[in-house]
């Protein structure tokens, strides 16, 4: 697919693509069989917004073929690889795929960057007839109480608050986002991962604020917090479960379609 002509996006990621497909936490199997479970078929599945491939790859082990796209090259070029996934460099809103012959689409953490008229017709249009749009998001981690309230309040609001795209207070308002398809009731998932304390600092140097912040102030805003951050955690070889619940919206395509404006 030629990449001449896409529109213009906000690329907060691919400056760091490494350290995002390196440190990013992973999503539960569960999560996407019951995708399949509820998606009229499970022949084709498009990945929107792919990143590193991360919810592709989940996918993939449930759907026959995926095509996984994402506005950045960078991204995809990191993308981890899988026989049953095609990627591509497209933006959400052009996606180049053909009309009417998507099971499911995956928006994982990243809806909020969208322009959501655009990308809601483009989703209707790829989508086969009860075909599903689903939209996941997560937002703060749990380790222990002292360790959240160093990441969760003092650094995200505190630390690199100033610096987070507009659009990321859209994950602080998820569940009100403008979803204009007939929702199913979901399931709760978390993401669930066992991490020493150097993995949770690259976690936290992946964020788009602290690329922003390093970006303004040439100094890592993480050493802010990594002493205290280190002295909570103890041991540095010991691993620690961390978790992340995730809200997951899921649409149908209706038949016919109702008119949205």
């Amino acid at each position: 697919m030629a990449s001449a002509g896409r529109p213009s996006f906000k690329d907060h990621f691919s400056k760091q693509a490494t350290d995002y497909a390196k440190f990013r936490p992973r999503y539960p199997r569960e999560l996407f069989e019951y995708l399949g479970s509820v998606a009229p078929s499970r022949a084709l599945a498009w990945d929107c917004a792919s990143g590193n491939g991360q919810a592709a790859i989940g996918l993939a082990e449930v759907f026959d073929r995926v095509v996984a796209t994402d506005a950045s090259e960078k991204q995809i070029a990191n993308a981890s690889p899988h026989k049953h996934v095609d990627y591509r460099v497209a933006p959400a809103e052009n996606s180049g795929i053909d009309s009417g012959i998507v099971d499911l689409i995956m928006v994982a953490q990243a809806l909020h960057w969208f322009d959501l008229p655009r990308f809601y017709k483009e989703a209707r249009r790829v989508l086969k007839n009860k075909g599903l749009l689903a939209a996941s998001a997560y937002k703060f981690l749990h380790i222990t109480p002292e360790i959240d309230e160093l990441i969760n309040s003092r650094y995200y609001d505190q630390v690199v608050g100033p610096f987070w795209p507009p659009e990321r207070v859209l994950i602080e308002k998820f569940e009100a986002m403008a979803f204009p398809f007939p929702e199913l009731k979901s399931p709760l998932f978390q993401m669930v991962a066992h991490w020493k304390i150097d993995h949770v600092l690259g976690y936290l140097q992946s964020w788009s604020a602290t690329q922003r912040f390093i970006t303004a102030n040439n100094r890592s805003p993480l050493d802010e917090i990594a002493d205290e951050l280190r002295a909570a955690w103890g041991d540095r070889d010991e691993s620690k479960q961390v978790t992340w619940p995730l809200t997951l919206r899921v649409g149908i395509k209706a038949n016919p379609e109702p008119l949205i404006t």
